[in-house]
């Protein structure tokens, strides 16, 4: 008889506490616009491919007091979440004023022992009309 291993126990743990971490993350920084909070999340490195935030916590920081300036009552709710290895993968819903067109975002998180150590992102709205009625979500 031979068996197969679907993967250590520590290993999903870890994959876990990374996607809470993601999901702290959102809360923190993105609907709570508190970066000092979600400062705590990220690792001493922090590497950012969205062309209009600047690498550093202190880009990060620019970054959520925008956030909280000019968009008060945004919010995201991650509608999926997966995690592989040192990567968290969200698949998001996020409307910047109530009532407002929502946007339909990707982001991709690299955790480095436990907190965020660089992220890439893909934003695109969600159109009122389409050519099929599976949704964006």
């Amino acid at each position: 008889m031979s068996t197969v291993s679907t993967g250590s126990t520590a290993s999903d743990a870890r994959l876990e506490a990374n996607k809470r971490t993601v999901l702290a993350f959102y809360q923190a920084a993105i609907n709570e616009k508190d970066h000092h909070a979600a400062a705590k999340l990220l690792g001493d490195t922090y590497i950012q491919h969205n062309p209009r935030i600047a690498d550093g916590l202190e880009g990060f920081r620019e970054f959520v007091e925008t956030l909280r300036v000019d968009f008060p009552d945004l919010r995201c709710e991650v509608r999926r979440i997966f995690a592989e290895g040192d990567h968290v993968i969200a698949h998001v819903h996020g409307v910047r004023v109530p009532g407002g067109p929502v946007t339909a975002i990707v982001d991709i998180f690299r955790l480095e022992g436990g907190r965020i150590a660089e992220h890439w992102d893909v934003m695109q709205q969600v159109p009122d009309e389409a050519r099929n009625r599976n949704g964006m979500f």
